[in-house]
């Protein structure tokens, strides 16, 4: 098992992406501590993965959430390993449009809320080094119509993620990226919904953008989570992995 004994925590773990990273973790070996801002969804999952785990209800945007998921890892588990800042905020608007609550809240979620369960989690690795996972997109890396809110996030992700592995080398704490393309999520019904398409219509207008001519399933996200977070990746930090079917090789 390529996770045995990690104490690993993933953040908005309740459905989709991180869901999928919570049920391989768990087949890995790995001891979780899972967030998802909805209570119901999160104990399904630990319902579902039947391993050592508890549950953090909360929004990771408040810092709050992030101290009591680190003292919810202490107090069961004596220990933090891994980091998987998974949570996210969709909002995907131009500059033109977004209202500053837009910015607060993407920011808020996916670049502050990912900033916070490191800064509570990092006390606690320093002594026996670990991996950080911060889920991006490669959205961070490209230019898209209408999702300047969106991108500019996950273009902070990635650069805090430089930073990460430059700050913690020392405490042989490593930092890294995935960047998904369009992988098949509630969040891509909700986006389907938005602009008023089919799911056939949908699939058919996204799905060519990617070399492998399909959308991405959340498993093919899990899997590249856990080789970095396992010992397998120990001499990578600092770097992002596209999990995008060759949609930015273009």
């Amino acid at each position: 098992m390529r996770l045995k004994g990690k104490v690993c925590l993933v953040t908005g773990a309740g459905a989709g992406i991180g869901e999928a990273i919570a049920v391989r973790f768990a087949e890995e070996g790995a001891q979780l501590v899972l967030n998802d801002l909805h209570e119901a969804a999160g104990n399904a999952v630990l319902d579902r993965i039947k391993s050592a785990g508890v549950l953090v209800v909360g929004d990771v945007s408040r810092e709050e959430t992030a101290r009591r998921m680190a003292d919810a890892a202490m107090r069961e588990f004596g220990g933090i390993d891994v980091v998987v800042n998974n949570a996210a905020d969709f909002t995907q608007k131009s500059v033109e449009h977004a209202e500053p609550a837009d910015w607060e809240r993407v920011f808020g979620v996916n670049v502050f809320g990912s900033a916070y369960v490191i800064k509570h989690a990092i006390p606690h690795m320093k002594s026996r080094g670990g991996s950080i996972v911060n889920v991006a997109s490669m959205s961070g890396l490209i230019a898209q119509p209408d999702f300047a809110t969106y991108n500019a996030s996950k273009g902070a992700v990635l650069t805090m993620t430089k930073c990460l592995a430059m700050d913690l080398a020392k405490y042989n704490i490593r930092a890294n990226a995935i960047c998904p393309g369009c992988i098949l999520t509630s969040a891509s019904y909700r986006e389907i919904e938005r602009l008023g398409l089919t799911f056939e219509q949908w699939r058919d207008r996204v799905a060519p953008l990617h070399l492998l001519n399909r959308l991405g399933d959340p498993v093919e996200v899990a899997n590249p989570a856990v080789f970095l977070a396992s010992d397998e990746s120990s001499f990578i930090t600092g770097t992002h992995l596209l999990v995008d079917g060759g949609y930015t090789a273009h």
